[in-house]
């Protein structure tokens, strides 16, 4: 089979499609709206053959979603795949290749290897998570909760929120990265009169981008045939510690945008607003718009919102050493104005500009093969756009001060994969500080050194998604969690209920964490020497923060609005599949008063 398989796609080929628009609300809020799987025969690329995906109300993406602001809906999520029908993705895992070797990631087809007869085998169990929603935790898409074929998921939404782009997904226990892989997806949009006031750009030129990569198997000949392919590679053959495969998360050749692979739109000389949504298993974009000679094409882009809603101001897009790239990863949106006034009769081009690591070791993030995204051909405009770019976008908008806001604090480790008892895989362990008892070095003992030079000793309470429970919020308060990699790929990590703000990336040495033993040899220390300044675009409400190797990202937020049990994750999904997901409860403080379970016994603080 040819390793060019995917050459023969002609890149910009197909129209952008748009989703259609479903606004549930109605007047009897007891009456709810069905969104159902459903099996669909889908055309990725004019030049492919159908192929068969899942869809919500047979469409790939779902349908846009759109309320405003107070208007509880009640949707009915239902399985309508037919029984014994055939799961729609190919899976395979293969081997690792030499360095200097393009990763096997990068082409299309199995290169021969037999198809994973567990993936085959798999049923249509299903169960939508509202990525970004504050609903209770019965409405939220637990994992266990998925449904079999003809039953149904009720899940009630208040919409108490700001103006907002959150987004469904498929969530199933285990095979997340198969289900979302499918098709299943769809973005949901929440409208205020906040919003309303600033007059954005609006109908046919607001429109959602929802990214994934995806891959293809081939047929004898070495021709794509259009079937889905989740083809991973392998790094450990047999873990010693499982007897089982050790693989890195999917990343694939293709980039689909609304289901289509390399689409273009046909736009006119005027303001546009996207919706962007990375809805990828693990691909970590770093976009760029480009014009006809490749060069980037400054001034035109601008931020005006991130995972929580609108930013306080907009942030320009210039791909200067501010924001060299548009970096969005797995399940991180992005709200964007785009001014295409001066640019009629121009081609431009959204590409992926990240770059695997050197050597052919493969990189589970930004591997590239054809960098395309989608074209946009710019047309003259029939009337003048008179749209001014607001210099303030949500007045309501008020950054924290850490020194005075009152929180509990959570610190959560992420763990290099082969660290003993993770099974090769990395792990979330739940952190609680010690003054006494386990001394380092030991297994799941953790030492930091701060800022100020003071070292605190952490014991590991959990490691996997079945342990005890170890976090219990009070609804209402604040939280500061901090996520520490100590090593490994930079990880999406994702809070289900509440928004949250980044208060700080500080960067850390790690060598002091011995993988062999689970613990710290040295304490894992405070870097002066090598800040991390925030992103301009990060200083909004968000729900999923980059945390890169070396990091120990700090965000603060207040959980609100709804009790139940939740989870927290990282969004690469072959990740979370893998363990690197727990979960937590958020319950009255009145009731917490009666706890005798330990849960969660964190004191707030203000520092």
């Amino acid at each position: 089979m040819s390793d060019t398989a995917g050459d023969e796609l002609v890149p910009y080929t197909d129209r952008l499609p748009i989703p259609e628009v479903l606004r549930p609300a109605r007047a009897d809020v007891h009456r709810e709206t069905e969104i159902a799987v459903r099996p669909a025969w889908v055309r990725l690329h004019s030049q492919l053959p159908p192929t068969l995906m899942w869809g919500y109300n047979g469409t790939v993406p779902g349908p846009t979603i759109e309320v405003r602001r107070g208007e509880r809906v009640r949707i009915a999520w239902t399985n309508r795949v037919p029984r014994g029908s055939e799961y729609p993705v190919t899976a395979v895992e293969v081997p690792v290749r030499p360095q200097g070797t393009p990763p096997a990631s990068t082409e299309a087809g199995r290169g021969g290897v037999e198809p994973d007869a567990d993936v085959a085998a798999l049923p249509a169990w299903t169960v939508t998570h509202l990525h970004g929603a504050q609903t209770g935790g019965g409405n939220d898409g637990w994992a266990d909760n998925a449904v079999a074929e003809g039953d149904a998921q009720l899940s009630e939404y208040p919409n108490d929120h700001q103006a907002v782009q959150w987004w469904y997904h498929d969530h199933a226990m285990n095979i997340t990265r198969f289900n979302v892989y499918t098709g299943l997806v769809g973005t949901y949009l929440l409208r205020d009169d906040e919003e309303d006031a600033l007059r954005l750009p609006c109908g046919e030129r607001e429109m959602p981008l929802i990214l994934a990569d995806r891959n293809l198997d081939t047929d004898e000949d070495g021709r794509l045939n259009g079937r889905l392919l989740h083809k991973t590679v392998v790094v450990d053959p047999k873990n010693a510690e499982t007897g089982r495969p050790v693989s890195l998360p999917f990343t694939g050749p293709f980039t689909t945008v609304n289901g289509v692979i390399w689409p273009y739109l046909e736009a006119d000389a005027a303001w546009y607003r996207f919706r962007l949504v990375n809805a990828s298993n693990a691909r970590i974009y770093d976009l760029v718009l480009l014009d006809e000679e490749d060069n980037p094409v400054p001034g035109v882009l601008h931020q005006i919102g991130s995972d929580g809603g609108l930013l306080p101001a907009p942030v320009p897009v210039d791909f200067d050493a501010a924001l060299p790239t548009l970096t969005v990863a797995p399940a991180e949106r992005m709200d964007l104005l785009v001014d295409l006034r001066g640019l009629a009769g121009r081609s431009l081009r959204l590409v992926n500009k990240g770059v695997g690591k050197p050597a052919g070791v493969p990189d589970p993030v930004n591997n590239v093969r054809y960098p395309q995204v989608m074209e946009f051909r710019v047309r003259e405009c029939p009337e003048p756009d008179a749209f001014v770019l607001p210099q303030v976008l949500s007045g309501s908008f008020r950054r924290y001060e850490h020194g005075q806001v009152h929180h509990g604090h959570r610190l959560v480790v992420l763990t290099p994969p082969g660290t003993v008892g993770g099974g090769g895989h990395p792990e979330i362990w739940e952190m609680a500080e010690v003054t006494e008892g386990p001394t380092a070095p030991a297994d799941g003992v953790i030492q930091v050194q701060g800022a100020d030079g003071t070292v605190k000793t952490y014991r590991r309470i959990s490691r996997t998604f079945n342990d005890g429970l170890g976090f219990t919020v009070a609804e209402g308060t604040f939280e500061q969690w901090s996520f520490l990699n100590l090593g490994g790929p930079t990880h999406p990590m994702h809070i289900h209920l509440a928004d949250f703000q980044l208060m700080g990336r500080d960067a850390y040495t790690v060598d002091g964490f011995d993988a062999k033993l689970g613990g710290t040899r040295k304490p894992v220390a405070y870097d002066a020497t090598r800040p991390v300044p925030l992103a301009p675009n990060e200083r909004g409400l968000k729900d999923v923060f980059r945390v890169p190797a070396g990091q120990l990202v700090r965000v603060l937020g207040r959980f609100d609005g709804a009790y139940g049990r939740f989870m927290y994750h990282c969004h690469l999904l072959e990740h979370e599949d893998m363990g690197m997901m727990r979960p937590f409860v958020v319950a009255p403080p009145e009731a917490l008063k009666f706890d005798h379970a330990g849960h969660g016994g964190h004191g707030g603080h203000t520092g």
